[in-house]
């Protein structure tokens, strides 16, 4: 933490509280922060993204389900385009052709694409090779 921003904090906390190397004590509380940049998702991803275009079917939990047209997909994750509407934090059954359903947790989304997160890794070999 920079200087200006311990002065900062010390000035919001006042005499009663002090900073001890890494963390703010107060009173008989110790607060540990880390402060992260948010970098580009594939930086945080846990496998790489694989591009194919791949019909599919998206079905949240209890509804019927929906087109989608799956962009890229790795063991753990995948992003499609569809004109359903989910919220992050959504579990859904990406339903591909001639394969079993995978169940996963929507991650993110950005107008009508939306990332999700396999809930357990999947193969994605026989996609790939299309």
């Amino acid at each position: 933490m920079s200087r200006g921003a311990k002065a900062a904090l010390a000035n919001v906390f006042q005499d009663e509280n002090a900073w001890h190397g890494g963390g703010w004590e107060i009173g008989q509380v110790m607060i540990n922060a880390r402060i992260e940049s948010h970098g580009e998702a594939s930086d945080r991803r846990r496998a790489e993204r694989e591009p194919v275009d791949v019909d599919a079917r998206l079905r949240e939990l209890g509804s019927g389900g929906c087109e989608a047209k799956v962009l890229n997909i790795s063991a753990t994750g995948f992003m499609a385009e569809t004109a359903a509407e989910f919220s992050v934090g959504a579990r859904v059954w990406l339903i591909l052709p001639g394969r079993e359903r995978a169940n996963a947790v929507i991650r993110w989304i950005e107008g009508d694409r939306i990332g999700a997160e396999f809930a357990e890794p999947t193969d994605t070999a026989g996609l790939l090779a299309r």
